[in-house]
């Protein structure tokens, strides 16, 4: 099971945590977290090459890390929600028919 863990404060997201396979099908042929994948990432070229934000982010073998700086101006900031929103909108989507595939958390942050 893929789980993501979004990272929030009162303010908004941070940013999010992505981890694990699916295990909907056979890795190079699981749907379900090449969904998974393709948001995440797509999430991450938004923040950075679109909004412009450099995002501390990691990515290896079945785990995605992204996380916002903390001296974002007010304009990147309501863009960057914007962005997590979105994909965060996204992955519960997925996980309305695919529940058992992936796990969705909140994290409160300082």
């Amino acid at each position: 099971m893929t789980t993501v863990v979004f990272y929030k404060t009162q303010k908004g997201l941070l940013g999010f945590e992505a981890y694990d396979h699916a295990g909907y099908g056979y890795e190079g042929s699981d749907i379900v977290c090449a969904a998974i994948s393709a948001l995440t990432q797509t999430a991450v070229v938004g923040l950075e090459e679109v909004v412009g934000i450099p995002c501390q982010w990691e990515i290896e073998d079945g785990s995605l890390t992204c996380f916002l700086p903390r001296d974002l101006s007010q304009d990147q900031w309501v863009q960057s929600q914007i962005v997590l929103q979105t994909l965060y909108k996204g992955l519960t989507t997925i996980r309305k028919d695919y529940g058992e595939y992936l796990s969705i958390r909140e994290v409160q942050s300082l």
